[in-house]
């Protein structure tokens, strides 16, 4: 029979919150540049702009999908 002994998980709950806390402070960046249109201009805005917006949405979305299990990382 095994008898399971309990673990002191401390360590890895502060690395777990510490990478929370640095994941929620890069989110409300970048929430504050959306709404600040990304500090662009509409009067300015050129395919150059789109094309980098377009790869943030895409760096997102691999998160999302893997966070919350859609795209390729469905099951």
């Amino acid at each position: 029979m095994t008898t399971r002994r309990a673990t002191d998980n401390s360590k890895a709950l502060d690395a777990f919150m510490t990478t929370k806390f640095q994941i929620d402070a890069m989110l409300e960046r970048l929430k504050a540049l959306s709404d600040a249109h990304f500090e662009s201009h509409p009067d300015e805005i050129t395919w150059g702009h789109v094309g980098t917006l377009n790869h943030y949405a895409s760096l997102l979305r691999q998160i999302t999908h893997s966070a919350f299990k859609e795209g390729e990382h469905a099951a």
